[in-house]
């Protein structure tokens, strides 16, 4: 046995109301993880992201070196699990160090100098190109979704179609 990941999600708004209602309840997760060295080090954000906890649902927010090695240690097996992640080059880095992965939910990536938009919530640029293709290059189904209820959206055949690869 090994932690039971039920759903990981790229949103740089990390816990927000659909994740803290219809995602945790739709993968019905006793845990979210929020992987993110800089979280990690800002108390005031990482308390209020433990404070926004849905009911029943317990919040730690973890350093990416963290969560490489909590993932094979048994005494976490009980953990059914939502990691959230602000960008794909975390996700990268947690797969390269044994975490496994087999699908990554993209749902909000913030427009910044540097970025294209390429659906109305989500904005690349060439690490996070070069992050999802590597994760795509393992089999990792890459799929856009804000909400639950959205259709799912292949994000390698957009980055495609918008010849970003």
């Amino acid at each position: 046995m090994v932690m039971d990941v039920r759903l990981a999600r790229i949103d740089d708004r990390l816990i927000h109301g659909q994740v803290a209602t219809v995602w945790a309840k739709s993968t019905n997760v006793n845990r979210i993880l929020v992987v993110s060295d800089a979280v990690a080090r800002d108390n005031l954000r990482k308390s209020l992201l433990v404070q926004a906890a849905p009911p029943g649902v317990k919040v730690n927010v973890i350093t990416v070196a963290k969560m490489i090695d909590i993932f094979p240690d048994r005494r976490f097996d009980s953990f059914k699990a939502m990691l959230l992640f602000t960008n794909p080059e975390d996700v990268m880095e947690v797969v390269k160090g044994g975490v496994k992965l087999f699908s990554i939910n993209i749902g909000g990536m913030s427009f910044s100098a540097g970025k294209k938009m390429i659906t109305n919530a989500v904005a690349v640029d060439e690490r996070d190109i070069a992050a999802f293709h590597y994760l795509s290059s393992l089999g990792i189904i890459l799929e856009i979704r804000k909400v639950v209820a959205d259709s799912r959206v292949n994000l390698m055949e957009l980055l495609k179609k918008e010849h970003l690869v």
